[in-house]
């Protein structure tokens, strides 16, 4: 079984993107054997109010049936803005939604803004996921109106210091894991995986052995990077470096468990 943690639907304001609806989305997961995939709408990242894209996704999968098994919705949520909490309140109640999916580089806060932490622990007490992407898009090649900072693993542990009982997911990790003693610790005691979609995911097994087998899930950033790498690196393990049972974990089974599911 393979479960993406990482793909979304909606438009990048500065790329045309291909299979960014939850029908073509659809099908290229039932071309490559993908089961399953989170999803959250690309849109929220660029609409002053975020909650229009979290009704533009509830819509979307409302308007077919095939879509209720195949896609887990999250929210886009901007703790910044004015009625957040009630937008957060509306995606659990009424949209069904299992995460949030959280943007400070665009939204413009930090992650120790106080607003921030209660999200996250308003996430936590509702039993959803906190999804953190370090880099949407390679900074180098942007427009003049896109973003040029990109995070590594150690920006987002002040988050998860100041918050250890939530459940988190790290995406497309394409910068730098190294972490300090304390850090790594930290790390490894919380609740989270790592997606398979980064370019810093070029050595799977290593990442297996330093942080530990729970820590790591299939993810395939699209429809931004291409759909078969995340894939790949799981698949092209040794058996030294993974068993079929830790090859599984990472397919589904720690997103599975990441879920709740």
């Amino acid at each position: 079984m393979l479960l993406d943690i990482n793909a979304s639907v909606g438009h990048w304001p500065f790329q045309h993107y291909n299979y960014n609806t939850c029908a073509t989305l659809l099908e290229r997961m039932d071309r490559y054997g993908v089961n399953i995939s989170a999803i959250g709408n690309l849109n929220g990242i660029f609409y002053k109010n975020t909650q229009s894209a979290n009704e533009e996704l509830h819509a979307e999968l409302s308007a077919d049936k095939r879509f209720a098994d195949r896609f887990i919705p999250f929210a886009v949520i901007n703790p910044i803005y004015a009625g957040w909490r009630d937008d957060l309140d509306t995606c659990i109640a009424r949209f069904g939604m299992k995460g949030v999916r959280i943007y400070p580089l665009y939204h413009d806060y930090d992650l120790t803004d106080p607003s921030c932490i209660e999200l996250v622990k308003r996430a936590r007490d509702n039993s959803l996921v906190v999804a953190l992407t370090l880099r949407m898009v390679d900074s180098r090649p942007r427009s003049w109106m896109d973003i040029q900072t990109e995070w590594s693993l150690k920006d987002v542990m002040p988050l998860i210091k100041a918050v250890p009982d939530a459940r988190y997911m790290i995406l497309n990790v394409a910068n730098s894991t190294a972490l300090d003693e304390d850090d790594q610790q930290v790390f490894k005691n919380a609740t989270l995986v790592m997606d398979t979609s980064g370019r810093a995911i070029s050595n799977p097994g290593e990442l297996l052995k330093k942080f530990g087998n729970e820590k790591l899930a299939f993810g395939t950033h699209s429809p931004i990077l291409d759909y078969l790498t995340g894939q790949l690196r799981i698949e092209s393990l040794r058996e030294s470096e993974a068993d079929e049972k830790t090859k599984e974990l990472v397919r589904s089974g720690n997103a599975m468990g990441i879920l709740g599911l």
